[in-house]
């Protein structure tokens, strides 16, 4: 099996030939048609969250089932499904009472354990997510993270209908953000960006553009601290900002004036669930998610194009493109 790693930190990646992976009876092999290239992966090349190499990158996997296990009953030969990159075992207390995303012995599929740069990949029956008819492998594949992130930080933010969001940094994360705002009911959607094309395209879509007046919610993408407390501050009283980007930097606010005197909050965000995941499928089945502007390009499974885009901006191949 042909397959695009990540060998050394800092280092471009490499094209390896891995053996086939082996279907225990609870799994279910994919052919892989898509995966999506995350701004998370350009993290774990630079080092950011000691992974143990070599490992193949890639947690936003759309393929088709090629075989399945002996003990598998609801995935057939032939479905077209999309994989949550989330391996937890359902049964420890953090499962039950927080999440699969703070499982007690979890992997994060490529980062923890191989993932979806190669031609196929191996993975537990019930991380499988049908692809609704008409949903592009592409679309299924980027909205396994940057769509079910925002749409899980929108829901950790505790966004109601009819109050208005602030989305900081408009990449993928971002547009999606702002599709999923609509469907919740959000009264309106402001956008805080500096690149020219992300704000024309932000205004297009009917988005407020760098106003952070009038806010309940705010989505920061951007990791950047000086945004992230330029929106604190302007939240509405008992408004939520919702820390989703990867960064260290440390945030710096003054307790009293910007967080207890207006009963603001301040939320991470930490991956999705399973169950949004399927909610997301119905939204981009039935229109309300358009993500196709949210793929910037297509690359083949080749370790030059592959480096070339985890160190910029998010992207999708397709199998047929391999």
């Amino acid at each position: 099996m042909r397959a695009v790693r990540l060998t050394a930190f800092k280092a471009p990646l490499v094209e390896q030939e891995l053996d086939e992976p082996v279907v225990q009876r609870n799994e279910l092999k994919v052919r892989i048609e898509a995966a999506g290239i995350c701004h998370s992966d350009a993290h774990y090349r630079a080092g950011f969250g000691a992974i143990a190499l070599p490992r193949t990158p890639g947690h936003e996997i759309a393929g088709t089932v090629m075989e399945i296990g002996d003990d598998v009953r609801d995935v057939a030969i032939g479905d077209r499904v999309a994989i949550h990159y989330l391996k937890s075992c359902g049964v420890c207390r953090a499962c039950h009472e927080a999440g699969e995303q703070f499982c007690e012995t979890g992997e994060m599929i490529g980062k923890q354990c191989d993932g979806g740069y190669a031609e196929s990949i191996v993975v537990p029956a019930k991380n499988a997510i049908r692809i609704p008819d008409g949903v592009p492998f592409d679309v299924a594949a980027i909205m396994m993270c940057s769509t079910a992130t925002a749409f899980h930080a929108l829901r950790v933010a505790g966004l109601r209908e009819g109050q208005h969001v602030a989305i900081l940094g408009f990449g993928g994360l971002g547009v999606s953000a702002l599709h999923l705002s609509r469907a919740l009911g959000a009264g309106s959607i402001s956008v805080v960006d500096v690149v020219p094309e992300k704000i024309e395209a932000a205004e297009a879509l009917g988005a407020r553009v760098n106003d952070l007046s009038n806010i309940d919610v705010a989505i920061d993408f951007t990791g950047r601290p000086e945004i992230a407390t330029r929106a604190l501050k302007a939240l509405n009283p008992r408004g939520t900002l919702a820390i989703v980007a990867l960064s260290e930097i440390p945030i710096a606010f003054n307790p009293y004036r910007d967080l207890l005197g207006k009963e603001r909050r301040i939320v991470g965000c930490s991956d999705h669930l399973r169950s949004e995941l399927v909610e997301l499928m119905q939204f981009a089945a039935n229109g309300t998610l358009k993500l196709d502007a949210v793929i910037s390009r297509h690359v083949p499974l080749d370790a030059a194009g592959l480096t070339a885009c985890s160190m910029t901006s998010s992207a999708a191949r397709p199998r047929s493109a391999a």
